[in-house]
């Protein structure tokens, strides 16, 4: 029978890039449910296409427009958060691909984890946000967590190299973003442009800038402490501008497992859907001897502060990642609008940490309210112009 496969977020980077994959992969492969935030238009295509059983927009005010897309194609449409959520529970998927960028994917991910599938985490927010709340339904649920994040998939396919309990450190790389080798006094001019020319990965406009601030791996710190069960004092990051070592697992041993590829997003895509198989596939095979030199150097926590923040939120617990996620994505959104600095968007991040006072043990509503919490406070901040 064919693995049946829901993509959370099917018109984004990942999602066109899962579609690609599933149509090489063959008859084996199937996409029986589509969703979208609002481009229903590139939807509407993708659903002629691929005709799976159900296609959500995320955005109830391009329900209609949608419907009117789609008109004579026997597929289920749906809209809004129980959309999300009924495509990513549905007893005909198998495995559920979560790329909706941002925390709004967050529920339906949970809901994933309840009705017990397979879930390829593409985005960070589901284990940045809710990493103990969603780690503990999916050992209740037996939903087995994958992910796809380049980083976080070479950890996994390194880790395999031995036992959990030798593992010594967990080695994230970094390719520096547009920024690498910037000083404190460079950092304070950046224009949007600058932060929106990434050397390396071409990914949309809120990750660029995430990997402009350094505030992607600080993510990925937190995501990897969940995703591998591991304190945070046993994860480091190394910058690695080539995007050649995608991360490192190193062993009690004093072994260092490296999983390297070309820098294409399909690999990883496709070795969460076929775990723990490997088949030949589309991605790009790297080269060595095109390669050259590889390069690794310690990133300066003092000029890109999110990376510190991000372990300062990643020891604190409960609610700590929730607003430090929700206050970067609400001031990221106001750098690229425009209305504030780039040196702005850590000092808002930091100002909500301290502010916050940090609830252990937090439930979704908690979750929800803390990252509802901090998207107000940045706004209130700018209307201060504090």
């Amino acid at each position: 029978m064919a693995k049946r496969i829901a993509i959370l977020g099917s018109t984004g980077s990942i999602g066109t890039n899962a579609l690609r994959v599933i149509e090489s992969l063959g008859s084996d492969y199937e996409a029986v449910a589509l969703t979208a935030g609002s481009n229903v238009k590139l939807l509407a295509e993708q659903v002629r296409k691929f005709g799976p059983k159900m296609a959500v927009v995320a955005n109830t005010g391009k329900l209609d427009e949608l419907k009117a897309l789609l008109q004579g194609v026997n597929t289920e449409i749906l809209t809004g958060e129980k959309g999300l959520c009924a495509a990513a529970s549905d007893r005909d998927v198998d495995i559920v691909i979560a790329a909706i960028v941002g925390a709004a994917g967050l529920e339906a991910v949970l809901s994933a984890a309840q009705a017990g599938k397979t879930i390829a985490i593409a985005n960070k927010e589901p284990l940045v946000v809710a990493g103990e709340l969603l780690t503990k339904i999916a050992r209740e649920n037996n939903a087995r967590l994958l992910p796809v994040d380049s980083e976080h998939s070479a950890i996994f396919q390194a880790m395999r190299s031995g036992e959990a309990g030798e593992v010594n450190r967990i080695i994230l790389t970094a390719s520096g973003g547009p920024l690498r080798g910037f000083s404190a006094e460079q950092i304070k001019d950046v224009t949007v442009e600058q932060a929106l020319a990434h050397p390396t990965w071409n990914m949309g406009k809120k990750v660029t800038i995430d990997s402009a601030t350094m505030m992607n791996k600080a993510l990925e710190v937190i995501e990897a402490r969940w995703l591998f069960d591991v304190p945070v004092e046993k994860i480091e990051v190394l910058v690695h501008p080539e995007s050649i070592v995608h991360s490192m697992v190193e062993f009690v041993d004093g072994s260092i497992i490296a999983q390297m590829s070309a820098p294409d997003m399909c690999l990883p895509i496709q070795y969460a859907l076929t775990y723990p198989k490997r088949v030949k596939g589309i991605a790009g095979h790297l080269k060595l001897e095109q390669t050259g030199k590889l390069t690794f150097e310690k990133p300066d926590m003092e000029v890109f502060r999110a990376l510190k923040l991000g372990y300062e939120a990643a020891r604190a617990g409960g609610t700590a990642a929730a607003v430090f996620n929700a206050a970067n994505e609400a001031a990221v959104k106001e750098f690229l609008e425009g209305n504030i600095k780039f040196v702005n968007i850590v000092e808002l991040i930091e100002y909500c940490l301290n502010k916050h006072k940090v609830k252990k043990n937090a439930t979704l509503k908690d979750l929800l309210s803390a990252d509802n919490w901090a998207r107000n406070e940045v706004r209130e901040c700018l209307k201060r112009k504090t």
